[in-house]
């Protein structure tokens, strides 16, 4: 029963450990500012239409190819 035991407190430590160590590793994040993640998120927005629409317009290309080669 005492292996289990020096097991779980092993265990319970380096959890510890780890979780400590996380914490110090966030306080040194640059977390990005407000207009920062507005500017991104307009980006990716913009970029995701832009994809969507260019693979809509090869999408009905290659409907009518295949529609002519077809008949």
């Amino acid at each position: 029963m005492t292996a289990v035991v020096e097991r779980v407190q092993t265990l319970w430590d380096s959890t510890v450990q780890f979780l400590r160590e996380v914490r110090v590793e966030l306080k040194k994040v640059t977390w990005p500012g407000r207009n920062e993640i507005i500017g991104s998120t307009a980006v990716v927005i913009v970029a995701s239409f832009a994809v969507a629409f260019f693979l809509g317009f090869v999408d009905l290309l290659l409907q009518k190819a295949l529609g002519l080669i077809l008949k």
